[in-house]
């Protein structure tokens, strides 16, 4: 078997995988993190989504192969309480929390890409992420506070 050489969360890893292997699987049967959540696993519900390179992709339709000397966060990378996930649970943003780490790591990423989203562009950025529970609301009115919580010096983007 192929190995797969690349950065997780800050650290050096190398692992085995299929030729077919999606990232997806690799981060979660073969790595044990299962904060990356398999929803629909046709790129349509944004659950999957992890940061590689810096950009929000989908790890369900991503050939682990590709993340060869990549760097890949996963929610559990993202260190201590991230100012993001600081805001989704004090403005309510998740109720069965399914959702959750995909909307995390796509506010990361759109934060990291412009620190001051408008409300338009907050629900233009996340557009590619589904919740079935809690609406969007409480979702984009998280990410405006992390926004704050950012320019205030309270936590870090990435």
């Amino acid at each position: 078997m192929p190995k797969l050489t690349f950065t997780l969360n800050g650290t050096p890893t190398e692992v085995e995988i299929a030729p077919g292997d999606l990232l997806v699987d690799v981060l979660r049967d073969k790595l044990g993190l299962i904060g990356t959540k398999v929803g629909c696993s046709e790129g349509e519900c944004g659950a999957c989504t992890v940061l590689v390179d810096g950009v929000a992709t989908l790890s369900c339709l991503y050939p682990a192969m590709k993340a060869a000397g990549c760097s890949i966060t996963t929610i559990e990378g993202l260190a201590g309480q991230h100012p993001v996930q600081e805001a989704f649970i004090e403005h309510f943003a998740s109720q069965c929390g399914y959702c959750t780490p995909g909307f995390v790591m796509s506010t990361v990423a759109l934060l990291q890409e412009n620190p001051h989203p408008t409300r338009q562009e907050i629900m233009h950025g996340l557009s590619g992420n589904l919740c079935r529970c809690t609406g969007y609301y409480q979702i984009v009115d998280a990410v405006e506070d992390a926004v704050e919580r950012m320019a205030a010096g309270d936590g870090e983007t990435g």
